[in-house]
């Protein structure tokens, strides 16, 4: 394996440059399922049916707690990718277990979202509006449930095997998947929430 020294650690190998593009093709291939998810939510945004609209439903301080965990989650494995970089193993260890302690924070937050939704009768089955919403909800968290299991699985090697070019590469890639949740997130808030609170 030739590892070229003039480049950061996470692209040394040929094998990692690779990777690193397949998975931007792969980011690539989400972005038509979330583009998917917001047009049916959008079709579906004033199919009431006799259940609550968003006005009713949305309550902004949760929202603004959780955008607030992500968006910071975003510059903390920010910094974890600039430790890895000066090869700071424990300084990368420590933002990295913030960005995931973040991430679960955010997940508790919307699980008890919904769980305060059904509560007051608003179910996947109740309108359109509500079941493209669960679904478009319930998909980013499923992504950022995934990103958590996935970055506690590269800590654990990252302790074990501290930073190598194999390591770094995983690290890396991951980040680039938690700044793509973060960008989907950005685009929830602002046309989901915010505009249903209008």
């Amino acid at each position: 394996m030739k590892i070229d020294a003039s480049k950061p650690l996470e692209y040394a190998t040929e094998e990692n440059s690779n990777k690193i593009f397949g998975f931007w093709v792969f980011l690539g291939a989400e972005i038509p399922l979330f583009a998917t998810l917001f047009t049916v939510y959008f079709v579906m945004v004033n199919r009431f049916a006799s259940g609550p609209s968003g006005s009713e439903l949305f309550e902004i301080g949760p929202v603004l707690i959780e955008t607030f965990l992500l968006l910071s989650s975003s510059f903390t494995i920010g910094l974890a990718v600039h430790a890895m970089r000066h090869g700071h193993k424990k300084a990368m260890m420590v933002f990295m277990a913030i960005t995931l302690l973040m991430g679960l924070g955010f997940i508790g937050i919307e699980i008890d979202e919904f769980f305060t939704y059904v509560h007051e009768g608003a179910t996947l089955q109740t309108s359109g509006f509500l079941s493209s919403l669960f679904v478009l909800l319930g998909t980013h968290g499923a992504h950022v449930s995934f990103g958590f299991l996935w970055g506690v699985a590269i800590m654990i090697q990252l302790w074990r095997q501290g930073i190598t070019p194999a390591t770094a590469n995983k690290a890396f890639i991951f980040s680039l998947f938690w700044h793509f949740l973060d960008v989907v997130w950005i685009f929830i808030f602002s046309f989901v929430y915010l505009k249903g609170l209008m």
